[in-house]
C-alpha cells in the first residue's frame, strides 16, 4: 500500500478527497450493478426495509439528527472501528473510551436532554482518556499495539464488515439477515473499507472521522429536502 510517510497536510486532504470521490463511485457501481441484477435475475422487493425511525427524529429534531449525523456518529463509530487499526497509544486510549461511550448511553436514561447527556458523557471520558495514560504502563500499550500492527490486514476487513452489520439496526429493531438486509448494508461495508483506507494511508484518526462526517453529511444533503417538503 502506498502509505503517505510524511506530515504534508496537502497530500493528506488531496488524498482524503481522491478517497471520497473513490467511495461515490463504488456506490454508484454497486447501485446499478444491483439494479441490473434485480431486473435479469433477484426480483427483490428493495423497499422491504427502510429507516422510518432515522427519517423521524430528523423531523422531529433535525439540530440533534444533525449534531449525531456529522459529528457523534463519525467521532464515535471510527474511534471503535478504526482506531485499533495501526494503533498508537492515543488511538488505543480512544477506542477503550469509545466503548465506555456505548455502555454510557445504555446507562443514562433516554428521556435525559440530549445536550446535558453528551456534554456529561464527554466530561467523565476526558478523565478517564487522562487516567489510562497515569494507570496503564507504557510498555503493555507497545505491546499491544505490535500485536494489533501485526494482523492489521484482518482488523482492516473485519472492522469495514462488521461497521456494515451493526447498521442493520438502523433498518429492524433486533438482529436479523436476509439476501434484502444484507445488501442495503453493504455500502457501509464499502464505506468502512475506504475509512480504513485512509487511516493507514493518512497515519491518522482524524481522516477517517472526517471522511465518515463527509460521507453522512453528503447524505444529510439529499434527504433534507424531501424530509421537510
Amino acid at each position: 500500500m502506498n502509505v503517505l510517510g510524511d506530515n504534508n497536510l496537502e497530500l493528506k486532504v488531496k488524498n482524503l478527497i481522491r478517497n471520497f470521490a473513490l467511495m461515490i463511485l463504488c456506490y454508484f457501481l454497486f447501485f446499478a450493478v444491483l439494479q441490473i441484477l434485480n431486473v435479469l435475475i433477484f426480483d427483490l422487493d428493495l423497499q422491504k426495509y427502510n429507516q422510518s425511525d432515522i427519517l423521524e427524529t430528523l423531523k422531529n429534531s433535525p439540530l440533534k439528527f444533525i449534531f449525531l449525523a456529522a459529528i457523534a456518529a463519525p467521532v464515535i463509530e471510527e474511534s471503535i472501528f478504526r482506531s485499533v487499526l495501526k494503533p498508537d497509544a492515543t488511538s488505543l486510549k480512544i477506542f477503550i473510551c469509545a466503548i465506555l461511550y456505548i455502555i454510557g448511553l445504555i446507562l443514562i436514561p433516554e428521556e435525559s436532554h440530549w445536550t446535558l447527556k453528551y456534554i456529561l458523557l464527554l466530561g467523565v471520558l476526558s478523565l478517564i482518556y487522562y487516567a489510562l495514560g497515569e494507570l496503564i504502563p507504557a510498555k503493555l500499550y507497545r505491546k499491544t499495539c505490535y500485536w494489533f500492527h501485526r494482523y492489521y490486514l484482518i482488523i482492516w476487513i473485519l472492522g469495514a464488515i462488521l461497521f456494515g452489520f451493526v447498521h442493520i439496526y438502523n433498518y429492524v429493531e433486533t438482529f436479523q439477515l436476509d439476501l434484502v438486509l444484507f445488501l442495503m448494508i453493504f455500502p457501509r461495508i464499502i464505506a468502512g473499507f475506504f475509512f480504513g483506507k485512509i487511516k493507514l494511508e493518512n497515519k491518522g484518526m482524524i481522516w477517517p472521522i472526517l471522511m465518515h462526517s463527509m460521507n453522512n453529511s453528503l447524505v444529510l444533503i439529499i434527504i433534507l429536502p424531501f424530509t421537510f417538503s
